[in-house]
């Protein structure tokens, strides 16, 4: 056994295993070499890798393939790449590792190179992009972030200054300021808005630079790119802010005012900052552009989310390639302007990609890659193949004829100056070929003659190679001594030898083994020496083709050889160029000529002891043929038609063999109508007599001749018409088949196949088939799927190619079909008692048999006379009919009828349904019913088999008869319906009958019902929206007709919204108005502007409201816009005219229809005048300003309109008119200077139009016709000198002013003379000058003369002389330094000579800030004051306008702005009687001036005035009314009310209420009866407070009043009284105080036995502990969000038995007549919405549930409990509701409590799950989110007073900690104190406020002791003080806590508590949040509390106990059981409130 091949066979055996076990779906799906392909990149490198020498590099590159590809990396030049020890190295994984080094061992060729990544294997080649590697050496650098130079209001842009060796790796992160406060790189949007904004790039951008700025200082913070380093800058920049003199032109900063072109690049998705560094005074406008690609024009940058502008800074974010282009960026101001371009290129990252990725072409097919890539931008194109360049730079490389070497790998690199990128692909040869290889083969040996050779070689391939032998070039064939054998091997290599038997000498030579293939061919050489003389072997005669190169090689044997040579004609070559002869024995010639080189050859060679042998070589030079082109015509021919062609070869050696083909197959002369003609050796002619279709086709004649062969093709076209190939014939398919019919037609050109169909039955007109999903045809055969019989037809198959009148076959297709019937299932009917007929159609091949069945058995005629079968025979099937004379019920059933032919069956089927009448409807029941409907059900009788299509349900008036009835139609599926329409409160009879499509049923039995009351059924009509102003409108209506009350109407709710929102309404509560036909009408305030209300009205009586009205819109009157035009941009069109344009406020603003527009627009310079400004009109959004000035900055605002008046104006915004030719200078003079010289001045021209260039002086001889000469003058140049003139000769002078845009008007002409006399003159004209407050004035006084003329100067007629400040310059000038406001008038100029004297006057302006102006005080109402401002005299600058400053007493300053033409200005919004001071200052262009005096002024109004006290107090028998309204304000609007009482023995006061409104009347419940009392008011204004004391008697429970007080107290009188102290002798007198006392005792002895006695008669009830429990009873209800309590049930008293005590009168409430409850209704707001009005429209009908208090136990300690120590709740049901915020009087409840306890509860809000904090009323509501169950217990009046706690709810809002308040807790000042002590609540996040589910009661105090709840807390020390607080009683005692003395009588409210004490325990979270509180909140029961207390250190728990629950039926019997002692109520209200010391707001306020 062969050892390798064993261990093969072992291995892959093994390989199979693991590759099945690995996946054998591959094994299945690849043939074994399948998958090898070339390299592939897995990982390429970056472009660029940056390193730091301190971190060093690793640069991955990883490529896959089959074989796994070798990594090489090389150079940019193609050099590989080798180790540098310590800088560079290799990795075993291919990476390219650079270590970090030292920054002296830095090389440049190492560390700063082009580097790529070489992956290849055997298939091919690839590189990797280009990869520059750049180390940076880690050195040391700072950054200083610059000082930034910035006029103040302009943005500044600080710089951070990186070096730059490391500016490519260093950014700016942050910036820093002095205050560590740090500004980080953002990109987020809303960052654009701030003062501060870190750019892109990296500068910091401060935005509307001030003052303050200037005092800051900022560093930038750095990060090292590579080595991640942070650095804060060196130094600290700062801003140099710098505050403008004058006006300031936009100013570029950088390189001066030059061309500014920033070029910027920035990759895509990356941000950009495009600057416009300018600065300017006023701040400029700035403006960027985008000019359009490749032309001048420009367009705005749009700016959006990713375009942001920043002051002048453009902000791209995520930049994008359409980004790229050149922007301009435009500054203006009221000064002038600027721009600067930047040309920004957005680069996008080069990807590249090759299609096809690997194509598989076979040998000599053409093949096609296409490079697609992105990027920008893109330089180059390129390709390469495997690793080398082939010099391909188009996107497209085309191969036409794929050869061996061309497989491989193709890349495609694109490159710009940046980076590169690849893709590649690969390229395989088709098929399994692998080129021979030679695997073995024998080397050179040099031998002895005699013995034996073998030589072998061993080669592979596939296909399998053949092995041929050659000696010196010629084959070696078997013979005697030479033996050629081979072998295939198991591997498939074949193995050839060569055996020679006795080698000889003459056996040497050069022996070569070839292996040859079909796809290649390997040769092997080696020469075999043997020893001997020399021998040449015969050469056979060698024939070449002339042009060729001959190469041959002497086959010498012997050896050693010395010299070979080779001769012609005896002449060793070479004797010309083209030969060339080698020492090895060969010899060369190159284009070889028969003429030259046709010779015979000899060869001779030697060996060293002179033996040669010689051998010749006969070459022929052969010529090859060359056929001459031919054609057959260019057109193609016809049928029948001649044709020929001659084939000539001019030349080429004879003999020619000459042959024709016809599509490559042989012509023979003779055959197919061929005749071939040899005209000569080298011509031959091809004729064909009558051409057909077989002779079309490539012709090509071939010329052959020993040297080679030559052909040329020519085509022949040939029209044929079409002829069948394969004519279609008639055809039957079977129905529900696939049909395929063949029609194929030739010709030339290919005809083309079509198919039509017959219209009809017969042949003869044809339409095109209907493409579609079953019939198709391809390549002319027509394809049918699923055919039916609906395709069964005659059929025409054409084919035409324009040749002839084409072929046509009509053929027939028949579909043979089953029966069948097309309607599988109908349903028929019949009516009871009439015939019927059933039809069945049965469609398919006759003949057809059909038979019937029902209910699926067969039906037979004979045995029921009934029916009848009859049969029809039809064109398309049978007909059968089924015949029933008369229907019965039973013929309801299944009929089927069967059908059958010879190929199949079918069947179909009729349901037969017989139809009557229905049967009666049976058991009508009435569920339920109201006022107008009633819901009715009844049982569904037989229907008749007939659907019911309706019932009728009649109903009429009982006392009606039947005949008069109304109808309800009710659809026959249902039995349940409403009946609608009804009256309410109305008898009605109601009956029913069913009906189907074949009649009507009998009545059912008649019901009886009776409708209930109802809410009304009518809109309120004539409803009338009218506006009042800008806020509020007016709404008039009527009532509804009078038959839609349905009761009495109470009053209307009025509903307001917006228009066109999904709010809900807001409604307001009005009366009815009982006067008939007066019209109701309501005032709607505080609405918006111009805005449109829907506005809805509904009645309501005591059920409930009525209907909406419709909605009636109106806007509210019209008001100005409260925002500008925006957009506002103004473009210069000319020198007089510019273009403004804006865009409109949004409409929201308007608030109005905006009618016009308003341009305000003035010169810049004269802006601050009101006076100068122009106003323009117009309706468009943009105008055109005309008449402008020339060359003038103009400043314009746009406003916009409306009938409410003018809105607010824009941002001033500025353009300057365009330049123009300058008027003419405005004077000229001539002064003559001598004989020859004249000097001319000049004056500039009133308007320059421009920036004046020069002067052009014009001077001329006057007389003569001499020319005009010119002389241009500088611009800042205001004389001339003309010389060189003639003496006594007159010359006329004139002067033009020149613009850039052109020369001007020619001043007046002036002639002067040259001459000897020369007068003082004065050049200098009079002129006027301005200067500014502490500059410098210059004067000139330009003067000519001969003599020099004397010059001196007056100033305001006094002779100058010359001082510190003045002096005369040697021009004449006077120069003033420091100009004050004292130097301003007139100022002469006298030159004086011999001859004459002259003079001219100056005026001087001194331009200074103003001075003090004068305020006066004009007039002053509660609310503002009106000052006089008047400039002062001695201004001499215009004035701009007034500041003026003004604060209250006690305030801080404020400022406003006053223009300068307002007379008087209103300062508004002041508090009412306040003093105020007032002083103002003035400012112009030169700044603000002085400041005037201060003026002290005060307001209008006073404290409040104190009423009548019959006007504001009523009194009755347990309460008291106060009517706020008496009350006069005292012209300031009053805030609130404190309301405090006391009976007049105490001597602590009570305070009621401290937030009372002055518009509302309040009640102050539960007093004694006929007892006096005070009562303590203070009313609150904003310019104080007034106290006012009263004295009051309650009437007494009869209602009569008792007898005054004799005690000197003033009779009642405010502030009159004179309280008696507590210590008088009548209280200590025993005669007195014993009867007091006992009466006292008895009662409440007698009031306990008889509590007792009914507790245990009661065993369930709920108060069932001790008898000095405080009871309470809260109320709550029950019910899912968004629903809302109805609030309007008048009946509501009688329900829960209330009964108001006598003489108890409800305070009448303005304009109204209904009860507490409905006012305090109409003042809640926020449960549902911000507005103080209810919602009265949502679930009228909900009930509530009434819950018992929780009782506390006493006697418990805390952990020992006694029995159950723990707190009771009850849930009792309650079926009716109680008002909110409403105190009652349960007076059931009384006698089964102690009588001393008089029980009052008071009704919370209600709250839907949503409520809101009401304002003025937080504390009683829950916060937003509750669940609708849990109810607020702050509200509660039942609440003691001495218990105050904070709640907190816990985090996660399952608990909640109740922590004691660390104030002292005085219940006589519970308005201060409520600020800090209520409850307090915080909600969780979503959770509930409560521990689960139970009662949420909130009391603590009624749980346990008060005392205790402290006690326990805080231990010893605070247990005492709080002892005082355990009953009603202790009221009067002082608090030791207490802060005030109460009884001091002071005037001023009481202050606020102390808030010291700190809650050791963190549990324990004291609320910092206090919320205001309401009366209800105060004013809590303060009944006597039993024996609280008595024990000092009890802690009771609560929990809820189930046993004491209390049902709704329970509870209701109670309630109804106390009615009855209505008469008793007084008495026991007395007993009540015996000891009562309290007092309860019953409040009526709008919450």
């Amino acid at each position: 056994m062969n050892m390798p091949n064993e261990r093969l066979k072992w291995l892959m055996l093994f390989a199979a295993v693991a590759l099945i076990a690995c996946g054998s779906q591959t094994l299945a799906a690849n043939p074994p070499d399948a998958d090898q392909k070339g390299p592939v990149f897995l990982k390429e490198p970056t472009n660029r890798i940056d390193f730091s020498n301190s971190t060093g590099a690793e640069i991955e590159c990883k490529a896959s393939g089959n074989p796994m590809p070798e990594i090489i990396w090389i150079r940019s030049d193609g050099t590989a790449v080798g180790d540098v020890p310590g800088l560079r190295q290799i990795s075993s994984d291919g990476k390219l590792v650079f270590p970090p080094f030292r920054a002296e061992d830095y090389r440049q060729e190492v560390h700063a190179q082009v580097y790529a990544c070489l992956a290849r294997n055997q298939f091919g080649s690839i590189i990797s992009r280009d990869v520059h590697v750049r180390a940076v050496v880690s050195q040391f650098y700072i950054t200083e972030a610059e000082n930034e130079y910035v006029i103040k209001g302009n943005a500044a842009v600080v710089k951070c200054k990186i070096p730059s060796f490391v500016a490519d790796f260093v950014q700016v992160e942050a910036w820093v300021d002095e205050e560590g406060m740090e500004l980080w790189r953002n990109n987020a949007t809303d960052a654009y808005d701030g003062k501060y904004l870190v750019l892109p790039s990296g500068e910091l951008h401060i935005r509307e630079v001030g003052p303050e700025d200037g005092y800051k200082s900022y560093q930038c913070r750095t990060k090292h790119r590579l080595t991640g380093e942070t650095r804060l800058s060196a130094t600290k920049g700062r801003l140099v802010i710098t505050e403008p003199v004058g006006s300031v032109s936009p100013q570029l900063s950088g390189n001066g005012n030059q061309e500014h072109i920033t070029l910027t690049r920035v990759p895509k998705m990356g941000s950009v900052t495009l600057m416009c560094p300018a600065q300017a005074y006023p701040v400029p406008f700035f403006r960027w552009y985008k000019f359009i690609e490749g032309t001048t024009r420009k367009q705005a940058v749009v700016l959006n989310d990713r375009v942001k502008q920043v002051s002048g800074t453009l902000i791209i974010k995520d930049a994008v390639v359409e980004d790229s282009g050149k922007y301009l960026c435009v500054v203006n101001n009221s000064v002038g302007g600027e721009s600067v371009e930047t040309v920004l290129t957005v680069t996008a990252p080069l990807s590249a990609k090759i299609d096809p990725p690997t194509q598989t072409v076979d040998f000599g097919r053409p093949a096609v890659f296409t490079c697609q890539y992105t990027g920008n931008p893109i330089k180059t194109v390129s390709w390469m193949k495997d690793g080398k360049a082939i010099g391909h730079s188009e996107p497209v490389l085309r191969i036409e004829s794929v050869k061996k070497e061309d497989k491989g790998m193709y890349q495609c690199f694109v490159r710009n100056d940046q980076e590169s990128a690849e893709a590649s692909a690969e390229l395989k040869l088709g098929g399994r070929f692998d080129p021979p290889v030679i695997r073995q083969a024998f080397q050179e040996e040099t031998m002895e003659p005699g013995p034996s050779v073998f030589l072998k070689c061993v080669a592979g391939g596939n296909p399998t190679p053949e092995i041929s032998w050659e000696l010196d070039g010629k084959k070696i064939a078997n013979n005697d001594r030479y033996q050629v054998g081979q072998y295939v091997t198991v591997n498939g290599d074949v193995v050839s030898y060569l055996n020679i038997t006795s080698v000889h000498a003459n056996d040497g030579g050069l022996y070569k083994c070839i292996a040859k293939s079909k796809v290649g061919v390997a040769e092997h050489s080696a020469k075999l020496n043997v020893y001997g003389l020399p021998y040449i072997r015969q050469m056979e005669k060698k024939a070449i083709v002339a042009g060729e190169t001959l190469i041959v090689t002497c086959p010498v044997a012997g050896y050693p050889i010395d010299s070979i040579v080779w001769e012609r004609d005896n002449r060793a070559l070479p004797i010309n160029r083209k030969q060339k002869v080698f020492p090895n024995g060969t010899l060369i010639i190159e284009n070889v000529e028969r003429n030259s080189d046709q010779a015979t050859y000899t060869c001779v060679a030697k060996n060293q002891e002179g033996y040669s042998a010689r051998g010749s070589l006969e070459v022929q030079v052969m010529v090859p043929p060359q056929v001459l082109p031919f054609s057959f015509g260019e057109s193609a021919a016809d049928v029948g038609d001649i044709a020929s062609a001659n084939c000539v070869v001019p030349k080429g050696d004879l003999p020619l063999e000459i042959r024709w083909s016809l599509n490559s197959a042989p012509i023979v002369n003779g055959e197919n109508g061929f005749t071939l003609v040899r005209l000569n050796k080298r011509t031959s002619l091809l004729n064909i007599d009558s051409l057909n279709a077989f002779h079309r086709g490539v012709y090509k004649c071939i010329a052959t001749n020993p040297a080679g062969t030559s052909e040329y093709v020519a085509e022949l076209q040939v029209n044929v018409p079409p002829r069948w190939i394969l004519e279609p014939t008639d055809k039957a398919f079977a129905q529900g088949s696939d049909a395929k019919v063949e029609c194929k037609a030739d010709g030339f050109p290919k005809p083309q196949v079509t198919w039509k169909k017959a219209v009809g039955d017969t042949p003869g007109e044809y339409k095109d088939l209907k493409k579609s999903d079953n019939i198709r045809v391809e390549e002319g055969t027509l394809h049918v799927d699923n055919i039916q019989k609906t395709n069964e037809g005659y059929y025409l198959c054409e084919a035409i190619n324009g040749i002839g009148s084409g072929l046509s076959a009509v053929i027939m297709i028949s579909v043979q079909a089953p029966p069948e019937f097309t309607e599988k299932l109908r349903n028929q009917t019949a009516r009871r008692g009439e015939p019927a007929v059933l039809q069945c159609e049965a469609k398919g091949e006759k003949p057809i048999g059909i038979l019937w069945n029902m209910n699926n058995m067969r039906l037979d005629p004979k045995n029921d006379n009934r029916y009848t079968i009859r049969e029809e025979i039809l064109s398309t099937g049978v007909m059968s009919s089924l015949s029933i004379k008369r229907t019965e019920r039973s013929d309801s059933a299944l009929f089927t009828c069967v059908a059958t032919n010879a190929f199949g069956s079918d069947d179909a089927s009729i349901n037969m349904i017989v139809q009557e009448v229905p049967e009666m409807p049976y058991a009508l029941k009435v569920l339920d019913k109201s006022g107008r409907s009633v819901q009715l059900s009844w049982a569904q009788p037989y229907d008749g088999n007939s659907p019911l299509d309706r019932y009728i349900i009649e109903f009429k008036r009982s006392r009606a008869s039947w005949s008069e009835i109304d109808r309800v139609i009710v659809p026959g599926h249902t039995t349940e319906a409403q009946v609608q329409k009804l009256s309410p409160a109305t008898t009605y009879n109601i009956r029913i009958v069913a009906e189907n499509a074949i009649g009507t049923s009998q009545s059912s039995e008649a019901v009886t019902i009776i409708t209930a009351e109802e809410a009304p059924s009518g809109k309120p009509q004539n409803i009338k929206v009218e506006p009042v102003n800008q806020t509020t409108m007016r709404v008039t209506w009527k009532p509804p007709p009078r038959t839609e009350w349905n009761g009495e109407i109470l009053g209307y709710y009025v509903g307001y919204k917006l228009s066109n929102t999904n709010s809900s309404y807001v409604f307001e509560t009005i009366n009815f108005i009982t006067e008939e036909g007066k019209e109701h009408n309501l005032e709607l305030q505080n609405l918006r502007v111009y805005t449109q209300y829907s506005v809805v009205i509904q009645a309501f009586n005591k059920i409930g409201a009525g209907p909406l009205s419709e909605e009636e819109k109106q806007f509210t009157a019209e008001g100005t816009p409260s925002q500008p035009p925006s957009d506002t941009a103004c473009t210069t069109l000319t020198s007089q005219t510019i273009r403004v344009g804006w865009v409109s406020p949004p409409l929201e603003s308007a608030n109005g229809v905006i009618k016009t527009y308003k341009v305000v627009y003035a010169p810049s310079d004269e802006w601050y005048d009101e006076t100068k400004r122009h106003y323009k009109k117009t309706a468009s959004s943009d105008t055109v300003l005309h008449g402008l000035k020339k060359y003038t900055n103009y400043t314009m605002q746009v406003l916009a309109t409306t009938a409410g008046g003018d809105g607010v104006r824009s941002v001033p915004i500025h353009c300057q008119t365009e330049p123009d030719v300058p008027e003419a200078p405005t004077d000229v003079k001539a002064l003559v200077m001598g004989n020859a010289a004249i000097l001319v001045s000049w004056r500039p021209p009133a308007q320059p139009n421009g920036i004046i260039t020069q002067y052009t002086v014009y001077s001329k001889a006057e007389g003569a016709e001499t020319e005009t000469k010119t002389q241009k003058v500088p611009h800042y140049q205001m004389s001339f000198e003309a010389t060189e003139l003639e003496k006594n000769k007159p010359y006329e002078f004139w002067v033009t002013a020149s613009t850039t845009i052109g020369e001007g008007q020619q001043s007046k002409s002036i002639v002067a003379m040259p001459s000897d006399q020369v007068p003082a003159k004065i050049a200098s004209f009079d002129d006027t000058f301005t200067a500014t407050f502490k500059e410098d004035a210059k004067m000139p006084c330009l003067a000519v003369g001969a003599p020099q003329p004397e010059i001196t100067w007056k100033i305001k007629g006094v002779e100058f002389s010359a001082n510190d400040r003045m002096r005369l310059l040697p021009d004449g000038s006077l120069l003033i330094k420091s100009v004050n406001r004292q130097d301003a008038g007139d100022y002469s100029c006298h030159a004086e000579n011999s001859i004459a004297k002259d003079s001219i006057t100056h005026k001087l302006i001194v331009l200074a800030p103003p001075q003090s102006p004068h305020v006066t005080l004009s007039a002053t109402t509660t609310d503002a004051l009106t000052v006089k401002l008047k400039p002062h005299e001695g201004d001499t600058a215009p004035l701009h306008g007034y500041t003026l400053h003004y604060k209250p007493e006690f305030g801080e300053w404020e400022t406003s702005e006053v223009s300068v033409d307002s007379q008087k200005h209103n300062i508004e919004g002041l508090l009412c009687g306040s003093r105020y001071q007032v002083y103002a200052t003035g400012f112009n262009n030169i700044g603000a001036g002085e400041a005037s005096d201060i003026l002290n002024t005060r307001t209008k109004g006073q404290k409040p005035k104190l009423p009548e006290k019959p006007r504001f107090i009523e009194v009755s028998s347990n309460s008291v009314s106060l009517h706020f309204k008496a009350w006069k304000d005292g012209g300031c609007p009053m805030s609130h009310f404190v309301v405090e009482s006391k009976k007049r023995d105490q001597i602590e006061w009570n305070q009621i209420s401290n937030n009372v409104k002055p518009d509302n009347n309040y009640v102050v419940l539960d007093l004694e009866p006929a007892t006096w009392y005070n009562l303590r008011i203070t009313a609150h204004n904003s310019a104080g407070f007034t106290v006012a004391e009263y004295d009051f008697a309650t009437l007494t429970v009869t209602g009569g009043t008792i007898a005054p007080l004799d005690d000197g107290s003033g009779h009642g009188n405010v502030h009159t009284r004179i309280r008696l102290p507590a210590w008088m002798p009548e209280w200590l007198d025993l005669n007195f105080m014993v009867p007091l006392i006992a009466t006292v005792v008895v009662v409440a002895v007698g009031i306990c036995v008889v509590c007792v006695a009914l507790s245990r008669r009661r065993a369930d009830d709920m108060r069932g502990g001790q008898k000095d429990v405080y009871y309470d009873v809260v109320y709550n209800q029950t019910m899912g969000p968004g629903a809302t309590l109805d609030k309007r049930r008048p009946d509501l008293r009688d329900e829960l038995g209330y009964i108001a005590p006598p003489n108890r009168k409800l305070p009448p409430v303005p304009g109204s007549n209904y009860n507490t409850c409905d006012r305090i209704k109409r003042g809640r707001g926020g449960l549902r919405s911000n507005h103080s009005t209810w919602d009265p429209r949502r679930n009228p009908n909900l009930y509530e549930e009434l819950k018992a208090p929780p009782v506390p136990m006493h006697g418990n300690h805390y952990g020992h409990a006694h029995g159950n120590a723990e707190c009771h709740y009850r849930h009792p049901g309650m079926e009716d509701e109680i008002c909110p915020y409403a105190t009652f009087h349960l007076l059931g409840f009384r006698e089964e409590m102690d009588p001393t306890k008089a029980m009052n509860f008071q009704t919370f809000p209600h709250q839907n799950g949503h409520a809101g904090p009401v304002p003025g009323h937080a504390g009683t509501m829950l916060p937003p989110g509750h669940p609708g169950h849990v109810h607020s217990r702050s509200g509660s009046q039942s609440m003691p007073r001495a218990n105050r706690y904070q709640r907190k709810n816990s985090q996660g809002g399952q608990s909640s900690i109740y922590t004691p308040a660390p104030e002292y807790d005085d219940p006589a000042n519970c308005a201060e104190e409520d600020q800090y002590r209520r409850y307090t609540r915080v909600n969780s996040q979503g959770g509930s406020l409560y521990s689960g589910p139970g009662p949420e009661y909130d009391d603590p105090a009624n749980c346990a002791p008060e005392e205790d709840q402290y006690g326990s807390q805080y231990g010893g020390p605070y247990g005492q003080p709080y002892d005082h607080y355990g009953s009603r009683g202790s009221m009067g005692r002082r608090s030791i806590g207490s802060a005030r003395n109460p009884g001091n009588g002071s005037p001023e409210p009481p202050p606020p508590p102390p808030r010291n004490h700190d809650m050791s325990n963190s549990s324990f979270n004291d609320s910092k949040e206090s919320n205001e509180i309401s009366e209800a909140e105060c004013d809590r029961d303060h009944g006597p509390r039993g024996n609280y207390g008595e024990d000092s250190n009890e802690a009771v728990k609560r929990s809820p106990q189930p046993k004491d629950q209390r049902t709704t039926e329970e509870m209701r019997k109670l309630i109804e059981s106390r009615r009855q002692l209505n008469e008793t109520g007084p008495k026991q209200l007395q007993l009540q409130q015996a000891n009562g010391a309290g007092f309860t707001a019953y409040d009526t306020m709008a919450v």
